[in-house]
């Protein structure tokens, strides 16, 4: 069968995916040696000035190479951050245009895939980019789809994802089923309740189908700022103190920089000369002087991303043991930091009550009890946590839980949908 010029899009906070028609279907195409997924990550390689991508990029900033890394830039759609610029050696890009480039990559998996220039293309997009602000959410598409063109995408639609995957477990729904699809990502958990069964693969219109769905921005990368925040930063210098000079008291240090180590997209604005000095003024003034003097190492040597991959890694292996360390022997040798499981669920305590609450509200919208569900999908790589998954499935004690491709399944159906709504003419058909 003849590769068509169309392909499902999943630009993720922490892993992207792309789907094309191939001679057996609809599939995820390779990526990145062998994989069919590709960390959305960029590494500015300063000795030649090319850009690096997903593991190679992040490896490349293991390894030490002079360059800065940018992860999770998923999170500055919609928001004030998507027009600043970032000075890369001589070089100023907008996160715009960063994350072009990241598009841009995917694209051109796309077109070795498809055999063929990748014209038309539709996007995953999460119920909400932005929580209550629809002129926010409606920028962040609007520059999603402004990126996606400037690619060389001409034809370009938009699927929820948490739909996208609901496609995707279509394909092997046996009967037609209650379907509950649960996609908590990077950035944005996200739930649907769908009507699925073997012969919905067939219809053109599935609107009727779409029972609700809500969403929330709460995602993987919530978790590791505030898991970042309560174990790692108080060795940093969070929360103690300060005494200025002529004051009556100390004073808590300013937790802006310890705020913004811990989120992923906001670790590069640090490496400013300014921050530089503000850590140095504030190191004069601190009682536990030594942790601050530690913070501005790892601001002035640029690894901040390597405390949050260090967090990364423990949050990763508290879903499958109780204890993790947190190895920061990086930024300090022989520095690590032990945490527990319960460290990691009292710091998300509050998200997985926001969790459950848009969980119920999705139900409530379907007008099912959750008694009502025959199946519980689950997708996107924060669902291996353990007490997230808790919060997602007690609300349907009849429903069988299905494991879904943690990464892949988005943009499965994301291609899936790109074959429903462009057909194999290439031609527009009903959303």
């Amino acid at each position: 069968m003849e590769a068509k010029s169309f392909c499902g899009l999943d630009f993720g906070t922490s892993n992207s995916t792309v789907a094309v028609e191939g001679a057996d279907g609809v599939a995820l195409a390779e990526l990145e040696g062998g994989s069919r997924t590709l960390p959305s990550s960029i590494f500015f390689d300063f000795s030649n000035g090319q850009p690096i991508f997903g593991r190679a990029a992040i490896q490349a900033y293991v390894d030490g190479a002079d360059g800065r890394l940018m992860r999770s830039l998923k999170s500055v759609l919609g928001t004030a951050l998507m027009d600043e610029t970032v000075r890369i050696k001589t070089k100023a890009y907008t996160f715009k245009d960063i994350i072009g480039l990241i598009v841009g990559r995917l694209k051109q998996a796309a077109d070795a895939a498809a055999g063929a220039p990748v014209t038309q293309v539709v996007l995953g997009r999460p119920v909400h980019f932005v929580d209550d602000d629809p002129a926010a959410d409606r920028r962040a598409q609007d520059a999603l789809e402004e990126i996606a063109r400037a690619q060389g995408f001409r034809d370009i639609a938009f699927q929820y994802e948490p739909i996208a995957a609901a496609l995707a477990y279509e394909q092997t729904a046996p009967q037609e089923q209650y379907a509950l699809i649960c996609d908590i990502g990077g950035g944005t958990s996200d739930f649907s309740v769908v009507r699925v069964s073997p012969q919905g693969r067939a219809k053109a219109d599935r609107a009727s189908d779409v029972l609700a769905n809500k969403g929330v921005h709460i995602g993987g990368t919530d978790i590791d700022r505030l898991f970042s925040l309560k174990a790692v930063m108080p060795h940093l210098g969070l929360g103690t103190e300060m005494r200025l000079p002529f004051a009556d008291k100390a004073i808590l240090v300013p937790n802006g920089v310890f705020v913004d180590l811990a989120t992923w997209h906001r670790i590069n604005l640090l490496y400013t000369p300014k921050v530089s000095r503000d850590l140095e003024e504030l190191a004069r003034y601190a009682l536990s002087p030594e942790k601050i003097v530690r913070l501005a190492d790892i601001i002035e040597s640029r690894r901040g991303h390597s405390v949050a991959l260090a967090v990364e890694a423990a949050k990763i292996g508290l879903s499958t043991t109780p204890r993790a360390s947190i190895d920061l022997g990086e930024v300090q040798r022989g520095l690590a930091i032990e945490a527990d499981s319960g460290v990691l669920e009292e710091v998300i305590n509050d998200q997985l009550g926001a969790l459950e609450r848009t969980l119920k509200e999705t139900l409530a919208a379907a007008g099912l009890a959750g008694e009502r569900i025959d199946a519980v999908f689950l997708t996107g790589g924060s669902t291996a946590i353990p007490a997230v998954r808790a919060a997602v499935t007690g609300l349907t004690p009849e429903a069988t839980i299905v494991e879904g491709d943690m990464f892949g399944a988005v943009g499965l159906g994301l291609g899936l949908d790109a074959a429903r709504k462009f057909g194999f003419d290439g031609t527009a058909r009903a959303a």
